[in-house]
């Protein structure tokens, strides 16, 4: 196949999602390679991860700086390392809108809920509170309206009646490290299409 699509991964802590997503070729043949994991928080544990699969990293606190000053930088390392895709994997920070317009259509995000229901903060409590009968994940592409870009992958998770958020998010996240390697790579296929050949519907 072409060359792998290479992918810039956003975080802010952990980094669970970019594990995940750094682990799916031990099952698989992705599309993709991850070439920079990026935070804006030197400390985050996740950096630490990534730099044990081999992976470039970057960091820098987005502390006194304008948001659109931080998302310039950013933007310059991701350049910088030939950047073709942005995967956010919990990075906790709202990105500006000229950075989302750079990258128009280029930017992946794993959110836990069924969008586009519960968008936003607090979507396990929400979920629960509000007597649904399921919850669960999607993986979209990021717009400039939070949480509203078009959904490629979903998965649900059924909500049982002594569930606590906490206990609910455990599940739910089980299920991004399923989906999001895999929305991951088949987004990344399609990009790699040739131009006269239709390139497969959204998955959900």
């Amino acid at each position: 196949m072409p060359d792998k699509v290479r992918v810039g991964v956003l975080i802010s802590g952990r980094g669970s999602n970019m594990q995940a997503l750094a682990e799916y070729r031990r099952t698989a043949d992705p599309a993709y390679e991850l070439v920079l994991v990026a935070s804006n928080v030197p400390e985050a544990r996740g950096l630490v991860l990534a730099r044990r699969f081999g992976i470039k990293t970057w960091a820098k606190s987005h502390k006194g700086m304008e948001r659109a000053e931080f998302d310039r930088l950013v933007d310059s390392e991701l350049r910088r390392h030939q950047v073709e895709v942005v995967a956010l994997a919990g990075y906790m920070r709202l990105l500006s809108a000229e950075f989302i317009r750079g990258w128009e259509g280029r930017i992946l995000n794993v959110h836990p809920s069924l969008l586009p229901a519960y968008k936003g903060l607090d979507t396990h409590a929400r979920a629960i509170l509000g007597g649904e009968e399921y919850a669960g994940c999607s993986v979209h592409v990021v717009t400039e309206e939070l949480d509203a870009g078009p959904v490629i992958a979903q998965a649900k998770v059924k909500i049982r009646g002594r569930d606590t958020p906490e206990t609910l998010a455990e599940r739910v996240l089980a299920e991004e490290h399923r989906i999001y390697p895999e929305a991951l790579d088949q987004f990344c296929r399609e990009l790699r299409a040739p131009e006269d050949q239709p390139l497969p519907s959204p998955r959900t």
